[in-house]
This record gives C-alpha cells, structure tokens and sequence, in this order.
C-alpha cells in the first residue's frame, strides 16, 4: 500500500510533500492536495510554474 501525502505551502509559497498524518512544521499549511508521492509531486509540477520566492516575485514587479 502506497503512503499518503500532502501538498503543503509556506508563506513564500514555495511547495513541498508532507507525510499525512504528521503534524505541519512551522510556517507551512496544507494546500489541498492529497495522494500518493508521486501523486503529490505531479500535482507540484503543474501548479508551481514560477519557483521563484513571493517575495522576490512582487519585488520584481
């Protein structure tokens, strides 16, 4: 049986997989999505298209 992941977010929305059922390390949420690792990081590839930190993003802007 494949273990279960989450998608998780921080502040600078920069994401990352997190076991489910662990507690969230500071300063990161749950995204929304959950599924198997691979799962997670596919879902990671489609939507984090600009891997630059926000905070650098809205400085460029």
């Amino acid at each position: 049986m494949d273990e279960k992941y989450l998608v998780v977010v921080n502040h600078e929305e920069q994401y990352s997989i997190w076991k489910s059922g662990w507690p969230l390390p500071a300063g990161w949420r749950g995204e929304g999505f959950s599924g198997t690792k691979e799962d997670c990081l596919g879902h990671i590839a489609e939507v984090w298209v600009d891997m630059r930190p926000l905070s650098l993003r809205t400085s460029a802007s």
